[in-house]
């Protein structure tokens, strides 16, 4: 985009911070947060916390992008639509150190961080993240909000349906197919392909038992960024 003047970063957090210093190196000038910590959270390091999600749809006509920074995926979905509901600007952030191939897509709202590589013809929905020193292959399918951790290695040819996570330093064998909703463990490795809202880990990767899946259900929560939407039922989810 030409104009890279104002940022809306929605989720004053450590992945927050991660998103506001790619995007100053991307040539964003002026980044502003909002969060529902707000007004108990003014400053998120040296930027200014503004207000929580609803002033932030108020205040879109004054920012010439957004981007949602929320580690949670399905927490990071549901503020993602909101906002592209109402017709946010939703930008997506490439850290310079990056590599991103001229022939993949990139949906809204994605973060690919340093040293992250996406290659030829891999496809990445609204709101996906690929992290530090991640790789996502060739031809790959990713679904909305994935994230790739950091150090984890998929392959090419590997569908990832929505929310899914995959762990740090994980590795997915090319060609495989997993649901969504799955959480796959740090330095697993998934040579077989995985069914909707299951949890796994080791190498080979296997399911969880039910008492683990319910311990590591939410690896990427921080309780102290959870946004709640707190919008009025006529600006809901659509």
């Amino acid at each position: 985009m030409s104009n890279r003047r104002r940022l809306a970063i929605l989720g004053a957090s450590g992945h927050g911070k991660v998103v506001a210093d790619i995007a100053i190196q991307s040539g964003w000038q002026d980044l502003t947060f909002y969060d529902d910590a707000w007004p108990r959270m003014t400053r998120h390091e040296h930027w200014e916390v503004r207000g929580t999600l609803p002033m932030l749809l108020h205040d879109l006509p004054g920012f010439d992008g957004v981007i949602v920074a929320i580690g949670h995926n399905g927490i990071r979905e549901a503020k993602l639509e909101a906002l592209l509901a109402h017709g946010a600007r939703v930008v997506s952030l490439v850290h310079p150190r990056a590599t991103v191939s001229p022939l993949a897509k990139l949906g809204p709202g994605c973060v690919v961080v340093a040293g992250a590589v996406i290659n030829a013809f891999a496809s990445l929905g609204e709101g996906c993240i690929v992290n530090t020193c991640a790789s996502v292959g060739h031809d790959c399918r990713l679904a909305a909000c994935v994230h790739v951790a950091p150090g984890a290695n998929v392959a090419g040819d590997v569908e990832i349906g929505r929310t899914s996570w995959i762990g740090a330093g994980a590795a997915v064998r090319q060609g495989m197919n997993i649901g969504e909703g799955v959480m796959v463990g740090a330095g697993a490795a998934v040579v077989a392909d995985v069914g909707d809202r299951q949890v796994v880990g080791g190498v080979p990767a296997r399911p969880l038992s039910p008492s683990s899946a319910e311990a590591g259900a939410d690896p990427l929560s921080d309780t102290s960024n959870v946004l709640r939407l707190n919008l009025p039922s006529s600006q809901g989810r659509p």
